[in-house]
């Protein structure tokens, strides 16, 4: 999903900061937080009973904060028994299909760490609603910088960081596609088999429902080719990060390496094409549509940064695996980011968020679906 929020987020000094007599211990530096009165309130002290009857005690001295930015879930520095955490939780309103699994993301985040270092660990689900307000998950605290937008800020503008960055992306991918699920008790999760079927029936479904079945020429000619496209199944299914994209990988402030790869809320197996293809369709290159440079979600219009084409070559030399099927990935996903702006789109209209952004989602994602057309006729990589 579209969603810029984070484990952590860096790159700047904590919005309307108040000294720590009032909110007790200081943040970590470095950490983009909300004020206390722009936070999302929640029932802190319910929260703090739970988490107390499981073993983890909520410190009264730090009143938890909000990170800044984001589309989705919310977000929550909070001081735990054992140091900083994050408390994390769905939005408000009705959540689309399979978005927002805070069960899953638990699940997958409490035995993936032990294999890939970059995930955090997940210490704590709660699936009781009324305590939160939705269910949500304790999870642990990494420090590191979160590159929002097409901005490559604090780093240098530089082509030496857009070259960095890209390789740093498709290793980072290429690393979570190399962990086997089975070894860490997840080889049950999703289902491999009928993936790309199941997966573009459920982007079209969900397209035909936020257009309430009056969709677009262009979305239908999009969902259209993807319902006639005849795709194997992966040889070798992986897990699946399922919104990889540069603002989900948290970097180290001196050397950019990644610390932290987090929003696993929608982690699965399945093709290893569709996390590659999803990365590729937030790749913006300059020489791209409005809609795309609009879309904004990561700095690879910037000098130095690998084309799409180039990016994905770089996956397959250090995978070893086959591109031939990348193409129906790169129409779905792009269907995907489509259908998802129009979601967002449809919160604005129902009054369900007051985010002035999501304004202009509804004709941003027809012109992404514009675009999609393009890559089909095979105008564009």
């Amino acid at each position: 999903m579209v969603e810029a929020v984070h484990v952590l987020e860096g790159g700047g000094t904590a919005e309307g900061e108040v000294g720590a007599s009032v909110l007790g211990p200081a943040p970590p530096a470095g950490v983009a937080l909300r004020s206390v009165a722009e936070s999302r309130a929640l029932d802190w002290p319910a929260i703090g009973r739970h988490l107390a009857a499981h073993g983890i005690s909520l410190d009264p001295a730090f009143v938890p904060r909000q990170f800044t930015g984001g589309l989705a879930n919310l977000n929550f520095l909070v001081r735990v028994s054992d140091g900083w955490a994050v408390l994390r939780r769905p939005p408000d309103g009705p959540l689309p299909p399979g978005a927002h699994d805070m069960a899953r993301e638990h699940r997958i985040l409490s035995h993936l760490w032990g294999e890939l270092p970059l995930a955090p660990r997940s210490l704590h689900l709660c699936a009781d609603a009324s305590v939160a307000g939705a269910p949500f998950q304790v999870m642990e605290f990494r420090p590191g910088i979160a590159l929002r937008g097409d901005s490559l800020a604090p780093f240098p503008a530089t082509a030496a960081t857009g070259a960095d960055l890209s390789h740093k992306l498709v290793e980072t991918l290429a690393a979570i596609h190399a962990v086997d699920p089975a070894r860490i008790g997840l080889s049950d999760l999703g289902r491999p088999a009928g993936f790309f079927a199941r997966t573009a029936a459920g982007w079209i479904g969900r397209a035909e429902r936020v257009a309430q079945g009056a969709l677009s020429p262009a979305a239908r000619a999009v969902a259209g080719w993807l319902a006639a496209a005849e795709v194997r199944d992966a040889s070798a299914p992986t897990l699946l990060h399922n919104d990889f994209k540069l603002d989900n990988v948290l970097l180290d402030p001196a050397t950019r390496a990644p610390v932290a790869v987090v929003d696993w809320d929608m982690g699965t197996r399945g093709d290893p094409l569709f996390d590659l293809a999803t990365l590729l369709s937030y790749w913006t290159e300059a020489g791209d549509p409005p809609c795309m440079h609009e879309l904004a979600q990561m700095p690879t219009a910037r000098p130095g940064f690998l084309t799409r084409a180039e990016a994905a070559d770089a996956y397959a030399r250090a995978t070893g695996r086959d591109l031939s099927q990348l193409k129906v990935y790169r129409v779905l996903t792009m269907l995907k980011l489509g259908v998802v702006f129009h979601q967002l789109h449809a919160r604005h209209l129902a009054g369900e968020t007051a985010d002035p952004r999501y304004a202009g989602f509804g004709t941003l994602a027809e012109a992404l679906f514009d675009f999609t057309l393009d890559i089909i006729n095979d105008k564009t990589f």
